[in-house]
């Protein structure tokens, strides 16, 4: 069946298979997280954005190939749950953004915009968003054989960009690095992957961002 992206906690992952890399999305814990495991198809080294909750679930996707690192997308707690579990039944790094790396219990190596996560031979690029948190990161894959792919934690949402709790100057923080780094920056095709629930392109949510910029959320 071909890849969805519409996962719910305790039921199957959903898998993407592209040519150098493969995506598994699952859903787990209470606040139906996501979490990404991303495979280099030709190395085999995995990488682990979020490791948001249910560890012995996650462990069992990442299975016997190991984990090179773990990518926390923000410091919200849900995000994080299963990351010192998973780190030390695998041994893998903890990567996180500066701004963001206080409010985690376990950061190994810290990453900044335009830094480069290498997954094997395919490797994601860090893009900064402040607002829904200080050190809030996306990670982007272009993929040289089709469209790219953005893991957007929780700075991008179908519908909408992250909470910023009411706060104005949040708001336009988050908003105008969404516009700028990424609809600026990335063609309508790319596929966005978020924190949480369904999966969307960047041509679907365009027409809405000045409907968003209007009423502040």
């Amino acid at each position: 069946m071909p890849y969805q992206g519409d996962v719910t906690v305790g039921g199957a992952p959903d898998v993407r298979e592209l040519t150098g890399l493969t995506i598994t999305k699952i859903a787990v814990g209470p606040m139906d997280n996501n979490a990404y495991l991303l495979r280099c198809t030709s190395t085999g080294e995995q990488v682990l954005i979020d490791a948001a909750n249910e560890a012995p679930r996650l462990l069992e996707l990442i299975g016997p190939a190991g984990l090179a690192a773990m990518v926390t997308t923000h410091q919200h707690m849900d995000h994080w749950v299963a990351l010192e579990e998973v780190a030390a039944a695998t041994g893998a790094a903890s990567l996180a953004h500066p701004a963001d790396a206080d409010g985690l219990p376990l950061v190994t190596a810290t990453i900044t915009d335009g830094d480069r996560v290498a997954v094997g031979d395919c490797e994601l690029e860090v893009v900064h968003l402040v607002g829904h948190t200080p050190g809030s990161v996306a990670l982007l894959y272009r993929d040289p054989h089709g469209v790219a792919h953005l893991f957007t934690g929780d700075a991008l949402f179908p519908g909408g960009v992250g909470a910023t709790r009411g706060n104005r100057r949040n708001f336009l923080s988050l908003i105008d690095d969404v516009e700028r780094k990424l609809f600026d920056r990335l063609p309508d095709d790319t596929w966005f992957y978020p924190g949480h629930g369904k999966d969307s392109t960047l041509g679907a949510e365009r027409p809405a961002l000045p409907q968003w910029r209007a009423r502040g959320w």
